[in-house]
């Protein structure tokens, strides 16, 4: 099945108002930015979004954010979103925070259809105990608390329940597709988008090239076509670098 459509405006189409979303990246590594910017333009809101993080001002799922089409959403880390923090802190916008790998486990659970799963990680803090704040109201009071979770013992040793996710659709981006939706996912891309695409029902691939089914070794085939839907060829335009350092180099006294 040749699952290659003409853009990404017509890949995002019919992902309605109050749809939930996986979305793949970690920083500004790997976004599926194509995929928002149309997401954006086709207006969808009220949005509930799950990805390690929540973009930038400006950039990746901050653009969506900045336009208050975010209702709720599920991640690891926003320490670099200042809109995040005030639509948070205002009561404008519902989050949960989850450790980073049992929300990389939570993702890959409901790809494989499992709907729980017990993790260490939590016991003992408001992760497991409940009272994380999730929403806040205007005045700075906690308006929706995190609840209490299931904790059991084995071996000697506490655990936490974790369900996992599914999310309606699943936005990622990979470094090269098949028209059959095998995906290959270059060096640090190759982070929360393999998960995010399990997650999703509906999953839509930016992908830089494109290539004829059986083109790819199965052998370095790192997410099979079988999670995937849509695949839009987007180039390998528009990379942003999240924090430029650089050091004296050793022999000539340039930097790099």
């Amino acid at each position: 099945m040749n699952k290659v459509l003409a853009s990404c405006a017509q890949a995002v189409a019919d992902i309605p108002s109050g749809a939930s979303l996986a979305v793949g990246g970690f920083g500004l590594n790997g976004i599926p930015h194509n995929l928002i910017q149309a997401l954006l333009e086709a207006g969808a809101t009220d949005l509930v979004t799950v990805s390690n993080n929540c973009g930038v001002d400006g950039w990746g799922l901050g653009v969506l954010l900045d336009a208050k089409r975010i209702r709720r959403t599920t991640g690891s880390y926003v320490g670099e979103n200042k809109e995040f923090e005030r639509q948070y802190l205002s009561g404008e916008l519902e989050v949960e925070l989850v450790p980073q790998g049992t929300l990389a486990e939570r993702l890959r659970a409901g790809g494989c259809g499992i709907p729980g799963f017990y993790t260490p990680a939590g016991v003992g803090t408001l992760v497991a105990d409940g009272g994380l704040p999730w929403k806040y109201n205007s005045d700075g009071s906690v308006a929706l608390p995190s609840p209490k979770k299931e904790t059991r013992s084995f071996n000697g040793r506490d655990y936490v329940l974790e369900a996992g996710i599914v999310c309606d659709y699943a936005l990622v981006r990979a470094s090269v597709a098949d028209t059959a939706g095998n995906l290959i996912f270059h060096k640090a891309t190759r982070n929360f988008n393999p998960l995010c695409a399990m997650a999703g029902k509906i999953t839509i691939v930016e992908a830089e090239k494109i290539v004829e089914a059986g083109a790819i070794d199965p052998e370095q085939v790192h997410l099979s076509g079988i999670f995937v839907q849509r695949i839009v060829e987007v180039g390998a335009q528009g990379k942003r670098i999240e924090r430029i350092t650089t050091r004296p180099s050793t022999s000539s006294g340039l930097k790099r």
